[in-house]
């Protein structure tokens, strides 16, 4: 018998949650995904401290201003080693705005165009870029523009439907529902400490999400993210896409059970629902408070490593 994550790559995408080289050329996924928090970590590691001097270097090329080139240098960086991920993974790359934007339309469209120019500077065409934006109104209005540019998105920070139901809508090209920080709020929140995979509710999520998109005929991708075990992979097995970290990719390569089809589209089509407004989405989306806490607090812990990152920078500026 293979292993799962051999079996799994028959049924679904793989996708590495991760800014590692050296993982990404050991469990060959399809795409990657980068964020803040995941850049922080790369930068740390020695391999990638020449891509930190190229940023710098570029950024005081740029301008004298100190501010100037610490954006400058942050965008350059999360561009470069996305172009070193390219060289590895044969999809896409994710690179994310900086959620500092994330309730800004305007600035992050500009952002988001920003660093597809950079990639399209160093000979990387917009079809692998996946560019990332939190699944705000705000955001998902960005990426409807966007797309109408031909530059696809990947809608993260996803915790209620209401988020998943505006970026169907939007013609959005890709959406990451947080799995482990939907399980995370409820262990927080809750008596009940131990899930099985089939009732975690954040496997319950991506498949309301999954089922309803495929019923209703709506072509944005459905890709699970943020896992805390590989229960919650195995019972999402056949999602479009599953973005997954390094040290899961070694249990899955390392278990050998059979990997049972989760999810898979009955084929059933149905006309959709009257679209979601903002006040819909607005008022659905704060009904729910794990989403409501989810979003917030991701927005803010992204801005935070973000922070982190231009401060490691600042201080070689």
């Amino acid at each position: 018998m293979t292993s799962q994550l051999e079996q799994l790559r028959k049924i679904t995408t793989v996708v590495a949650d991760t800014g590692d080289i050296s993982a990404m050329k050991k469990y060959k996924p399809e795409d990657a995904t980068t964020n803040p928090s995941l850049l922080l970590k790369a930068a740390a590691i020695p391999e990638y401290a020449g891509y930190i001097d190229e940023a710098i270097q570029w950024a005081k090329s740029q301008s004298n201003s100190r501010d100037s080139q610490l954006t400058d240098a942050s965008d350059r960086l999360s561009v470069l080693i996305g172009r070193e991920i390219l060289k590895i993974v044969p999809g896409r790359v994710s690179t994310e705005v900086d959620a500092r934007l994330s309730f800004d339309t305007h600035a992050s469209i500009d952002k988001a165009r920003r660093l597809v120019g950079f990639y399209e500077d160093i000979g990387i065409k917009r079809e692998r870029i996946l560019i990332k934006l939190a699944s705000t109104w705000e955001g998902i209005r960005a990426a409807e523009q966007l797309q109408k540019e031909g530059i696809n998105c990947n809608l993260t920070l996803l915790f209620s439907f209401e988020q998943a139901v505006a970026c169907a809508e939007a013609g959005v090209f890709l959406i990451s529902p947080f799995v482990g920080r939907i399980f995370d709020w409820y262990v927080e929140h809750t008596d009940k400490k131990t899930y099985a995979p089939e009732e975690d509710p954040g496997v319950q999520s991506v498949r309301r999400i999954y089922d309803w998109y495929k019923l209703h005929g709506f072509e944005t991708v459905v890709m699970g993210a943020s896992f805390r075990n590989i229960g919650q992979i195995q019972a999402l097995a056949g999602c479009d896409r599953l973005t997954i970290s390094p040290d899961l990719l070694k249990q899955l390569d390392e278990t050998n059970e059979p990997l049972p089809v989760a999810l898979k589209d009955s084929g059933r089509r149905e006309s959709a629902a009257v679209k979601i407004d903002e006040a819909k989405f607005r008022w659905g989306h704060n009904e729910n408070a794990m989403a409501t806490d989810k979003l917030a607090d991701g927005i803010r812990k992204f801005a935070a490593d973000q922070r982190k990152l231009e401060e490691l920078l600042g201080a070689k500026l």
